[in-house]
């Protein structure tokens, strides 16, 4: 039988997709790529990550490496302090499966964590256990229920509900029903579809 995910209720930030996969293995969080440095550039994003962090509070897990901590101060330096919380990964010796030769400094990243050692990282940080029940969750009956998916204006639905929320338009439609199910209740969420329709 498979271990039970941590369920956390901040919004981890992560650097890439590799680190987000490894990451979605072991948590059940809303979790942030910031694409390396490309996320400065990125008005739409950094305001997506600036409401969920007044929504949700956040939690920067970055390599260990100098880039890591370039991108960590960087978003220290955005976001309200009382907002963010710190987990971090040890430096680690090594080289990622999936990498022919071992990164600049030479040293493990998130995604080349082990389970244990990422749930660690996330406990020393303070993470915050989320309570809400698997039956409370949004889930892909209550999208398409809402007109959120497979029904004529569905994709325009989900852009304007994207707008919304303060998230980027182009938010793949599992990343926008991920995220609206930790911002709002189902009650909540079809009151604003509801709204979005009428308008």
């Amino acid at each position: 039988m498979a271990e039970k995910k941590l369920r956390i209720r901040e919004v981890i930030v992560v650097e890439g997709r590799y680190d987000r996969n490894t990451l979605s293995q072991v948590v059940d969080a809303l979790i942030f790529e910031t694409n390396g440095f490309a996320v400065f550039n990125d008005r739409e994003k950094l305001e997506a990550l600036r409401m969920l962090a007044e929504e949700r509070g956040l939690i920067l897990l970055t390599d260990s490496d100098s880039a890591g901590f370039v991108i960590r101060n960087r978003l220290k330096s955005l976001i309200p302090p009382e907002k963010i919380k710190q987990a971090f990964v040890p430096a680690v010796p090594g080289r990622e499966k999936r990498k022919n030769r071992p990164s600049k400094e030479g040293l493990l990243g998130v995604e080349g964590m082990r389970p244990e050692e990422l749930i660690r990282a996330l406990k020393n940080a303070g993470a915050s256990e989320d309570s809400c029940a698997e039956e409370e969750r949004i889930t892909d009956a209550d999208f398409y229920r809402l007109g959120l998916n497979g029904r004529p204006g569905s994709a325009q639905l989900r852009r304007r509900l994207a707008r919304e929320l303060h998230l980027p338009p182009l938010i793949s439609r599992t990343d926008l029903q991920k995220t609206a199910g930790f911002l709002l209740s189902r009650e909540e969420l079809e009151a604003l579809v509801s709204r979005l329709t009428r308008e």
